[in-house]
């Protein structure tokens, strides 16, 4: 730490899950650069006790209103500020002495935090690809008027981030995003109707939560970072190409106009990107591994099969049409992948929910918040109202 600096003031969303975890982690590796200022957690109450009690926050925030009192108590002894509920997370992370907020919160929840705190001029370490997903045009209007800045966790984004550093007004021809290909990269059409939750959830390179895991055996969380791509990096769809890359090394690509391509590599741990968010625009000396390229004498590029993998080709389709469509492609992902994991519907009736829904429900080519949130709401009505019908057909 450089003499006469203060710790970076850190504000967590999410803390208890995947990101939030592994953020924590680094945090706790430099502890003279970084100080845990809020943690807030939607439902998993006794693991946001264990982390404020090791990182002794100024103030915690449980989403889940029922367990306020557990949390309350268990933190009485100890000078720690306890609120509850998402209003609450929302005014936590706008404090002035909250220097940067790290979004790590899963899917649509996330994002009326990550406004507040983009009103409020904070620094963002975007984790929450589904902000930008639900209301990307939103999100950059209000970035410029607050003055705010974001800084991409996802790690495709990241290397995306690195590459242009340097870069400034030189002409981007396109970027490649990489997919892993997920744990059913070679499974026939047949082989995916019959997968189970469990099979889902082994992916072959990352660890992540359920949801994400999820949605990276479907390709969805690569069609949601496409459109998160479009918003952070001011680009057309056109713009945005993805590539199978099963090895993970190689997080991302950028074609520069003048034929030259950026590529930026490192081992497969979210660690390693969230340390850069953290740690911008220093970079930090790790103690995390190293990426030996001598361990892969070999690394493969396999165009995606959106045919297979359907939810790609609809997250470009919501992309091209723009509007509250992306929104409720998210919404209809998010109860699809729920009651995937619950055992009610198939793995490639996934895709169905989200085409069904794409075209049931209402469309609007300039949205506004309020009328996002509304169209969220109608878009899980309608996925949900799908998939009743499907379990009753089965």
């Amino acid at each position: 730490m450089q003499k006469g600096r203060m710790p970076k003031r850190i504000a967590l969303l999410g803390s208890t899950g995947s990101i939030g975890t592994q953020t924590l982690d680094v945090i706790s590796r430099y502890p003279d650069e970084f100080l845990v200022e809020v943690l807030t957690a939607g439902n998993n109450v006794k693991l946001l006790v264990q982390q404020a009690l090791k990182f002794h926050p100024d103030s915690v925030v449980i989403g889940n209103s029922e367990h306020y009192h557990h949390l309350r108590e268990a933190l009485k002894s100890h000078p720690v500020k306890v609120y509850a509920g998402e209003e609450a997370i929302e005014q936590v992370v706008a404090g002035s002495n909250v220097d940067m907020v790290v979004a790590a919160m899963v899917g649509y929840s996330g994002l009326r935090p990550t406004i507040s705190a983009i009103r409020a001029g904070k620094k963002i370490a975007l984790a929450n690809k589904e902000t930008l997903v639900v209301a990307g045009e939103i999100i950059k209007k209000l970035v410029k008027e607050s003055g705010a800045g974001i800084i991409p966790v996802d790690s495709e984004h990241s290397a995306i981030f690195q590459c242009l550093a340097g870069e400034r007004g030189n002409p981007v021809e396109k970027i490649t995003l990489t997919a892993s290909g997920g744990p059913f990269l070679n499974y026939t059409t047949e082989m995916l109707r019959n997968v189970k939750p469990h099979e889902a959830l082994k992916h072959p390179n990352w660890e992540m939560g359920n949801k994400v895991t999820i949605d990276s055996a479907s390709l969805m969380n690569k069609g949601l970072e496409v459109i998160e791509a479009k918003w952070l990096f001011d680009l057309y769809p056109e713009q945005i190409e993805v590539i199978v890359h099963p090895q993970s090394v190689i997080h991302s690509f950028v074609h520069f106009a003048d034929g030259s391509v950026k590529a930026q590599l490192g081992i497969p741990d979210m660690r390693v990107p969230i340390l850069y968010a953290l740690s911008y625009p220093d970079r930090y000396a790790s103690d995390l591994p190293k990426l030996d390229l001598r361990k892969y004498p070999e690394l493969s590029f396999i165009p995606p099969d959106k045919t297979r993998f359907r939810n790609l080709a609809l997250a470009y389709e919501a992309l091209d049409k723009g509007g509250n469509m992306p929104c409720i492609m998210n919404a209809a992902n998010e109860i699809a992948v729920h009651a995937f994991l619950s055992g009610k519907i198939g793995f490639l009736q996934m895709s169905d929910v989200v085409e069904y829904t794409m075209e049931k429900t209402e469309y609007f080519a300039s949205p506004g918040l309020k009328f996002l949130e509304t169209s969220n709401s109608m878009a899980r009505s309608v996925a949900s109202k799908y998939i009743n019908e499907l379990c009753k057909k089965s």
